[in-house]
């Protein structure tokens, strides 16, 4: 069959999963009854659905003039490289989505970086150009000049263009929305531009891994893309461990994709990606090969992590009461199970009984940890740290990009505030009255920069960030400059209480909330610690004045999510993470 394998690549929120949408959709890809009505059928979990990114990757399958084109969706944010990484080596060619007003983003460099370092046929799609402010000319000049930067070849740089507006499902190869009528001439690019795949039927059988999924019925599902050879149900297979040893076992079930559902097949043959069921050990990165000819493919290298935490089991006053899985067995058999897909992940046992776990970045490690505490379990974790190397007896540290655009009004606040995390300017330009920023600033002294940000910005400002690179490390750990309110006794908040301690700074809840000894309920306005009587009572009496209670104003308490909190604490505090409540306390109060 003639197939194409194809990554959709993006910035987050460039219009990539509505892209996928529209060529399901238009192809006129059977989809089940439940999925016909939803918006960004792609993103299937529900943390994508609420924020809007994609997290995982995903594969589906259309078919076009008797033709298939496997389609690969990746993410966008730079956290989740690992993912992008990995199922970039299962595609011939890649889509690269980029907006049509706000052109090549940070996320844009570093996806379309995996994906010439893979050698693929790059189609770039110049979306959304229904939206107002667009200016596609502008935009594709741009992304020439970062395809040059990059260093592509002179094949690469020499990309096709097809203009798009993935919300209403119409491409065209020039940028007049007028003339263009359905996503058709998308299919025509990639037919024309991207190769079938390499790899023959009549050799040896190969095939790596690069997914894996559970099934409650079927077991361990392995997703990934034959590169030599035939596979059928019921055929022994050799399984290639990623220490090289070998082990024979019988694929009880193999399956390839039709729109979005894995379905039973007899038979595939190179060059398609398929799921297999049978092998009950079997990790990302591994081969699957011929019984009487075994060889592995190579491994695939992934990124080293670049932050870490520690994990324990919860410690509050308020411990197991709020989750269903909150035993140190318990915690420990799901950390590591999330090993089995994600690559990016490392976790270690310390002799205290707790783990260290290392990921990506801040985003990558507080979207693991909201997924398992969905799943109901009650666990605490600590202040995020910064991996360091040593080289040649010299300690480095990793180092972030960062790109800011905000308006020029509130450029003296970016630079104030990146000077005093001893960032190094790189690029600064003005376009429209809008700053453009990138700086070089060590990873620790992000830590509690997001929040700032958008409080300097007025939510008005864009930050973007980027590992960059570990250099020697500059030794300086930036406190908080403010301390916290803590209580100072368990109950149940009181608007009369709240009432006395909101003059003291900033409270993060209201009144009849549950509050233990020690947990962090605002900031201070100064720095250090404070405690406070969240709790109190007004003592009733007989005597009552006339505009008694009348005056007082309660501030809206400022909401503290996940993200909020991982950035909030120091070294003194622990986040309390269970499934209805997400609580800072301190580690020891007396």
């Amino acid at each position: 069959m003639n197939i194409r394998n194809v990554a959709i690549i993006a910035h987050v929120d460039h219009g990539k999963t509505t892209l996928v949408d529209a060529l399901l959709r238009q192809s006129r890809t059977k989809l089940g009854k439940e999925i016909v009505d939803t918006v960004c059928i792609m993103d299937s979990n529900e943390l994508e659905r609420e924020r809007g990114i994609t997290i995982f990757s995903k594969n589906a399958s259309v078919e076009w003039k008797g033709a298939k084109v496997n389609i690969i969706d990746t993410p966008g944010h730079a956290d989740f490289g690992g993912e992008v990484e990995r199922v970039l080596s299962m595609a011939d060619g890649c889509l690269l989505l980029v907006d049509a007003k706000e052109g090549p983003m940070p996320q844009t460099r570093f996806v379309l970086k995996q994906a010439l370092a893979t050698k693929l046929k790059i189609i770039v799609v110049i979306n959304k150009i229904d939206k107002p402010g667009a200016r596609p000319d502008v935009v594709l000049d741009k992304i020439f000049d970062l395809f040059i930067e990059l260093g592509a070849d002179e094949e690469s740089a020499y990309f096709p263009v097809v203009y798009a507006s993935s919300k209403l499902g119409k491409a065209g190869l020039t940028p007049d929305l007028n003339s263009m009528v359905d996503i058709f001439p998308l299919f025509d690019a990639i037919f024309t531009h991207i190769p079938a795949p390499a790899g023959e039927v009549t050799k040896p059988l190969q095939m790596r891994v690069t997914m894996i999924t559970g099934d409650n019925f079927k077991g361990r599902i392995a997703t990934g893309r034959i590169y030599e050879g035939t596979l059928k149900a019921g055929q022994d297979v050799m399984h290639i461990a990623r220490s090289g040893a070998m082990k024979k076992y019988r694929l009880l079930y193999l399956m390839t994709f039709q729109g979005l559902e894995r379905v039973d097949v007899s038979e595939a043959s190179a060059g398609d990606i398929v799921a297999i069921a049978g092998i009950p050990d079997i990790m990302i990165g591994e081969t699957i090969a011929d019984v009487e000819a075994p060889v592995a493919l190579p491994l695939l290298g992934i990124e080293e992590p670049t932050i870490r935490m520690t994990f324990s089991v919860n410690s509050s006053p308020f411990a197991g009461q709020e989750g269903e899985f909150k035993t140190s067995r318990q915690i420990r058999e799901r950390l590591y199970r999330e090993l089995e897909k994600d690559m990016a992940l490392r976790v270690q046992d310390l002799p205290d009984g707790t783990w260290l776990v290392s990921g990506r970045g801040e985003l990558h490690l507080a979207i693991f940890i909201e997924r398992i505490r969905r799943e109901g379990y009650e666990f605490e974790v600590s202040r995020p740290q910064v991996i360091t190397k040593e080289v040649n007896g010299k300690t480095y540290a990793p180092f972030e990009k960062v790109f800011i655009e905000v308006p020029e009004s509130y450029s003296g606040i970016i630079m104030q505030k990146m000077g005093m995390r001893h960032a190094e300017l790189i690029d600064m330009k003005t376009e429209n009255g809008i700053n453009f920023y990138e700086f070089i600033v060590s990873t620790r002294e992000l830590f509690g920069f997001r929040g700032e940000f958008l409080t300097d910005t007025k939510g008005l400002g864009i930050i973007n960030t980027l590992f960059h690179s570990y250099q020697p490390d500059l030794g300086i750990l930036r406190e908080r400059d403010r301390g916290s309110l803590v209580a100072h006794e368990t109950g149940m908040s009181n608007m009369y209480g709240l009432l006395n301690t909101q003059e003291r700074g900033v409270l993060f809840f209201g009144p009849g909330i549950p509050v233990y000894k020690g947990q962090v309920v605002g900031q201070n306005a100064r720095g250090g610690d404070m405690r406070v009587n969240v709790c109190k009572v007004k003592h009733l009496s007989n005597m009552r004045s006339k505009g008694d209670g009348s005056s007082e104003h309660f501030e809206p308490p400022r909401t503290m999510d996940l993200e909020d909190c991982l950035e909030y604490i120091d070294d003194s505090e622990l986040v309390e993470v269970t499934p209805k409540n997400i609580r800072m306390r301190k580690k020891s109060f007396i």
